[in-house]
C-alpha cells in the first residue's frame, strides 16, 4: 500500500470512479493496475466559489509498476494502538467516575489492559436518558440526574458529535476508528471535520459500553460519587449516592463540565483546584440555505458538499468573540441540569437535514472578569446567569431570545423559526446578560458580518444563554497526570484539560495509561 496526498477533484465530479481515475493519472498507471483504494482523509476547499474542490488522501495498492517520485507519494503507514500492560494487577480495581468521552475511553483502555474497572455514572443508560430528555424538551419536568449533561455518553451524546480537534496526538486515529467500529459512519475516520450525529452517537456509546462490560468492567448507572475517604494521605474508598462505599486506591475523575455538586464536594475534601478561563454567550440561528449560499456560492446545490459550516473569531475593544460548536442543519436544545436554571446547547442528527444552522457565539472570559472569588468563582457566575436566563424566559424553561437587529438597536422581525424546545420568548437579552458579553457581541457582530456576509442578518435569532462551552474550573494535576491528592487522576473537560469529544477521549486514554504505568 502507498499513500497519495493532495488529490484534487472538482466538487461536481466527486465519486469513487473519478477518484480512481485521478489516482491512476497521478501515478502514471492504468486504472487496472490499481488494487484496493482506501480513503484516509477528505476535505473541502471552498476558497474559490466557482471551483470548489474535494481534496483527498488515499492509500492504494499498485500492481507491479515503478511509481513516480513525488513529495505527495509515500509508503502507507498504519497507526496501531496497544494499551500498556500493568506490571501487577491490583487487588482493588481502578474506579472511573463519569461515562462521557474521557471516562469511556479511560475505561476502555483499562479494560483492554485486563484491569476490570468499576465505572460510576450518575445518570442512566443512554436509552433511558434519551426518553427523559425528550420528555423535558416536550414540556415535561427537568430531571437533575438525567438530562443533556448527565447520563451515558456525557454532554457530547446530545450534540453534533463533532470529532475534529485542534490537538495533535496519534491516539486520535484510535478514537476515530473506535467510533466507526462501534457504529459511526465510515467517513468519520477520514473526513477533515468528522461528525457522528446525536442519533448515531447513542448507538456508538451503547455498543462501546457493552464491549467494555464484556471485558470485565462493572458499569453502574445512577451511581453518583458523593464523597471520598482519605487515609494516610491517599484515597481509600469512595461513597456512592451517599449510601454505600467501595474500596478505591486509583480514582479517574472524568465527570464532565457540569457536575457542579461533585466539584463542590472535591473542594470540601481539599482537592487542589483553580479558576480557569472559559466563555459564555448565546446561540445564533440562521437558515441553513443562506449559510450554504454564502459558503459555497453557485455550487451550494451539490450533494457532495453537504450542509456548509463556518468558524469565525474577532477581537474587539471590549473582548474577544468567536463561534463554537457550529451545527449545520441542527437544533438549539435545552441543556439545563439544575432546577430553576436555563442554558442552551447545539445539536445535529447525522443527516444534518434541519432547516436551520446554529452556532454558539461566545465571549472569552478570564478569572479577572469573574464577579466571585476563588476556584469556583466562574461556576458561581454560570449559575447566577442561568438563573437570570430562566427568569427572563418566563420561569418555565422557555428560553429568552432576540433578533440580531433588535440586539443591535434596530427594528427587526425574525426570519428564522427558533428550534429551541419547549419554546422561546422574545425579550431584551441585555436586560440580564453581563455588559462584558453584550458589549463584546455588539461590537463583534458587524465585524463578523464583514467576514461572512449575512452573519449579522437582522432577522437571525439569538437564544440565551450558552454557558457550558467548557469548564470554568481546573482540577490541578502534576506532570505525571495525577492530582497532588494521592490516588486521584483528573481528566477530560470537567477537570479543565480538554475542549471537545476527541480531546476529552484522548485525555482519558492518556490518564488511563498513566494509571496503568503507576501500578506497582
Amino acid at each position: 500500500m502507498i499513500r497519495v496526498r493532495d488529490i484534487s477533484l472538482p466538487a461536481r465530479e466527486d465519486g469513487e470512479h473519478s477518484l480512481r481515475r485521478a489516482v491512476s493519472g497521478l501515478l502514471h498507471v492504468s486504472e487496472g493496475d490499481l488494487g484496493e483504494l482506501k480513503i484516509r482523509r477528505r476535505s473541502v476547499d471552498a476558497r474559490r466559489k466557482n471551483d470548489i474542490r474535494i481534496i483527498y488522501t488515499v492509500d492504494v495498492e499498485v500492481n507491479g509498476r515503478k511509481l513516480p517520485r513525488s513529495a505527495n507519494i509515500s509508503p502507507a503507514e498504519e497507526y496501531e494502538y496497544t494499551p500498556p500492560l500493568p506490571r501487577k494487577t491490583p487487588e482493588t480495581p481502578p474506579v472511573v467516575v463519569g461515562f462521557g468521552p474521557a471516562g469511556m475511553l479511560a475505561a476502555l483502555v483499562l479494560s483492554e489492559a485486563g484491569l476490570r474497572p468499576t465505572v460510576l455514572e450518575r445518570g442512566p443508560d443512554v436509552d433511558t436518558r434519551s426518553r427523559t430528555v425528550e420528555s423535558f424538551w416536550s414540556g415535561g419536568e427537568l430531571d437533575p440526574e438525567a438530562n443533556v449533561q448527565f447520563g451515558e455518553g456525557g454532554a457530547g451524546a446530545f450534540s453534533d458529535g463533532k470529532l475534529n480537534t485542534g490537538i495533535k496526538n496519534p491516539r486520535i486515529r484510535y478514537v476515530l476508528d473506535t467510533f466507526v467500529r462501534f457504529g459511526a459512519s465510515a467517513n468519520v475516520a477520514y473526513d477533515a471535520k468528522p461528525h457522528v450525529g446525536t442519533d448515531k452517537l447513542r448507538v456508538v456509546v451503547r455498543a462501546l459500553r457493552e464491549h467494555i462490560i464484556s471485558l470485565g468492567a462493572d458499569v453502574r448507572f445512577c451511581s453518583k460519587l458523593t464523597d471520598i475517604e482519605m487515609r494516610d494521605g491517599r484515597i481509600r474508598s469512595v461513597t456512592v449516592n451517599g449510601e454505600y462505599d467501595i474500596p478505591c486506591r486509583e480514582l479517574i475523575l472524568a465527570v464532565g463540565h457540569s457536575a457542579r455538586d461533585t466539584v463542590e464536594m472535591l473542594e470540601r475534601a481539599g482537592v487542589p483546584m483553580e479558576p480557569k478561563p472559559f466563555a459564555m454567550g448565546v446561540r445564533i440561528e440562521h437558515l441553513q440555505r443562506d449559510i450554504n449560499s454564502t459558503q459555497y456560492g453557485p455550487l451550494a446545490y451539490l450533494r457532495a458538499l453537504g450542509p456548509a459550516d463556518y468558524k469565525l473569531a474577532v477581537h474587539t475593544g471590549a473582548g474577544s468573540a468567536y463561534t463554537f460548536c457550529m451545527c449545520p442543519g441542527g437544533y438549539v436544545v435545552a441543556a439545563a441540569s439544575e432546577p430553576g436554571m436555563l442554558c442552551t446547547n447545539g445539536m445535529s442528527y447525522s443527516g444534518r437535514s434541519g432547516e436551520n444552522a446554529n452556532s454558539a457565539l461566545l465571549v472569552g472570559l478570564d478569572p479577572a472578569d469573574f464577579p466571585y472569588p476563588g476556584a469556583l468563582g466562574g461556576m458561581r457566575w454560570q449559575r447566577e446567569l442561568e438563573r437570570l436566563a430562566f427568569e427572563a424566559g418566563g420561569g418555565d424553561y422557555f428560553a429568552p431570545a432576540q433578533t440580531v437587529g433588535e440586539f443591535l438597536g434596530q427594528k427587526a422581525e425574525p426570519t428564522v423559526t427558533p428550534t429551541y424546545r419547549p419554546g422561546v420568548r422574545y425579550t431584551d437579552l441585555g436586560g440580564f446578560l453581563p455588559e462584558k458579553i453584550t458589549e463584546t457581541l455588539r461590537l463583534a457582530l458587524p465585524e463578523l458580518d464583514r467576514r461572512m456576509p449575512g452573519f449579522a442578518a437582522k432577522g437571525a435569532v439569538l437564544t440565551a444563554i450558552e454557558s457550558r462551552s467548557s469548564s470554568p474550573v481546573r482540577v490541578l494535576r502534576l506532570s505525571d497526570r495525577r492530582s497532588p491528592l494521592a490516588g486521584l487522576w483528573p481528566c477530560g473537560e470537567g477537570a479543565g484539560y480538554a475542549g471537545g469529544i476527541t480531546s476529552a477521549a484522548v485525555d482519558g486514554m492518556m490518564t488511563a495509561e498513566a494509571v496503568i504505568e503507576a501500578l506497582e
